[in-house]
């Protein structure tokens, strides 16, 4: 049985300290004149819609707290999701302002969760295994009081048959990676990571950022010549 990461996934560790201080986010909509303008103009957009133009923000490196409250409070004030779309942006906002919560994301994580079972069970074909592709990484990284229905090794397994589902998807090997070099195993992330940096053109640029982070973590500083992406 590969072990648990022994500290703070890190989905939640960056604001950890303020949510210890009792900073909540995500409860009310915020000002609008503190939303990028690009995300206002989703709010009559379906809900993936208002999601991918988050993500897009994130991405860039340029979206805000107050982008994040918005979409969330935005999408969670919907009709309950009947899509796989939809459940897969409600459980996407929703872990956007988990990352927010730090130690205080409980409730959120089980939101995450929760809408992504939803997705999957919808249309598990949805976006090439998205929501899989989240509730694994969901899986590795939240500590195990924190979701039902999985734990690291589910996490694993899934990621390992996404991998054989969509070979050509950089994302999964990134996210296998990651879920390695959180459980402390190095070796076994390395092969995941080269295959990252081999497609790295088709990764967001936060991730290309994160997978350099990653890199440096596993102490990976070469890997062998491949025949490019994955």
């Amino acid at each position: 049985m590969r072990r648990r990461g022994a500290t703070l996934p890190r989905l939640l560790a960056p604001l950890a300290i303020l949510a210890l201080s009792g900073c909540i986010y995500g409860t009310a909509r915020p000002n609008n004149d503190k939303v990028s303008p690009t995300l206002l103009r989703t709010s009559q957009a379906p809900s993936i819609d208002v999601i991918d133009t988050l993500e897009a923000l994130v991405a860039a490196g340029r979206e805000t707290t107050a982008d994040r409250e918005w979409a969330y409070f935005e999408i969670s004030h919907r009709p309950p999701p009947a899509t796989a779309a939809d459940a897969f942006a409600r459980a996407a906002a929703a872990g956007r302002i988990a990352q927010l919560r730090g130690l205080n994301a409980g409730a959120l994580i089980k939101e995450v969760e929760h809408y992504g079972r939803l997705s999957n069970q919808l249309d598990p074909t949805f976006r090439d295994g998205a929501a899989r592709r989240m509730l694994a990484t969901l899986y590795v990284m939240a500590p195990a009081s924190m979701v039902r229905n999985g734990d690291s090794e589910t996490g694993l397994e899934l990621l390992e048959a996404l991998i054989a589902e969509y070979p050509g998807d950089v994302e999964n090997h990134l996210r296998l990676g990651e879920a390695y070099v959180s459980l402390g195993d190095y070796d076994s992330a390395a092969p995941e990571l080269c295959a990252s940096q081999r497609g790295a053109a088709h990764l967001r640029r936060d991730d290309r950022q994160l997978l350099e982070l990653l890199m440096q973590e596993a102490r990976v500083s070469a890997c062998p010549e491949g025949d490019g992406a994955p």
